[in-house]
């Protein structure tokens, strides 16, 4: 008698993004469920805009139940600003820009010049402010555990303290998906639906969902210089040095924030298809690769996540 081999189905990757989101919506809708007062951070980079797509469909064909929020450091990509504005219009979100540079005049935080400067350290200062005057308590954000070792530390509910302040030793254990929300008046979570996805998940998510991206995300002409082994774009806030040479080249980026330290990559990726095959085939993480900030020290991102930073 002949065995009769039997060929299981693959699992498909549809499969696997289908489980994601059912994962991710469930933990949207139990924190807006225990919670009073969240708020969604938007900053109109890839993750925030799956985020944001997982928010809108935890309650459809509600609106989302809490504002959407942008931390602005007034240092950003055009392409990008005008694409955060067009999305939250056309889904009917309310908008709350929390202003870097208002912190700068009111004396709130202080500017660091230079050509190295940066505003990325005033975020963290502007964010608290923000949510301390909507009172919020619970924050949605668009980390993922892959990105950096401290954002491996997270838990999926970051409990912070009356400051604003984490400590990686005080988290809630997430025993069987249970997640505990319970805080005092004045504490706060922060919130990763996004915990369990990987930067490939989410591209593999934006094809499936046919999600519009900012222009920058695929390759394009852009004047850039090379500093300390990072592809900044030529702008009114960062200029080559004499000892850079600025020149036109293909690239696009696999992050955005402000543009004085989110550094672009060598692509002739165009369309999504060729974006996934540079991402399945990268050896470097999306931030070790193009975020100057995180060159500062090896616990720089967790030093800026003690002091309330997402």
């Amino acid at each position: 008698m002949t065995a009769t081999t039997v060929t299981q189905p693959a699992v498909t990757h549809v499969d696997e993004l289908r489980a994601l989101e059912a994962e991710s919506v469930h933990i949207i809708r139990e924190v807006v469920a225990e919670l009073e007062r969240p708020v969604l951070l938007f900053s109109a980079g890839k993750d925030s805009i799956v985020l944001l797509r997982l928010a809108e469909k935890a309650f459809r064909p509600s609106p989302i139940p809490f504002p959407v929020m942008h931390v602005d450091t007034g240092h950003n990509f055009p392409e990008v600003i005008e694409f955060r504005d067009r999305r939250l219009a056309a889904g009917g979100h309310r908008l709350i820009v929390a202003s870097v540079q208002d912190a700068i005049d009111t004396g709130r935080v202080t500017e660091i010049g230079g050509p190295s400067g940066s505003r990325n350290r005033q975020q963290t200062r502007t964010l608290l402010d923000a949510l301390e005057a909507g009172k919020f308590d619970a924050a949605f954000g668009g980390a993922r555990r892959d990105e950096e070792r401290a954002r491996a530390k997270e838990r999926v509910l970051s409990f912070r303290d009356e400051f604003g302040q984490w400590d990686p030793r005080a988290q809630r254990p997430e025993p069987w998906s249970l997640y505990n929300g319970r805080i005092k008046r004045g504490e706060q979570v922060r919130v990763f639906p996004l915990s369990n996805w990987t930067e490939l998940d989410i591209w593999r998510y934006i094809e499936l969902e046919h999600l519009e991206l900012p222009s920058i995300y695929y390759a394009h002409e852009r004047e850039v210089f090379e500093r300390d082994g990072i592809l900044l774009a030529t702008s009114e806030f960062t200029e080559a040095t004499d000892t850079e040479q600025a020149r036109v080249e293909m690239v696009r980026y696999r992050t955005v924030g402000d543009l004085t330290i989110t550094g672009a990559v060598r692509s002739h990726a165009t369309e999504i298809s060729g974006v996934i095959d540079e991402i399945s085939a990268a050896t470097v993480s999306e931030r070790g690769e193009t975020r100057a900030d995180d060159r500062t020290s090896t616990a720089a991102m967790e030093d800026r996540k003690r002091e309330g930073y997402f």
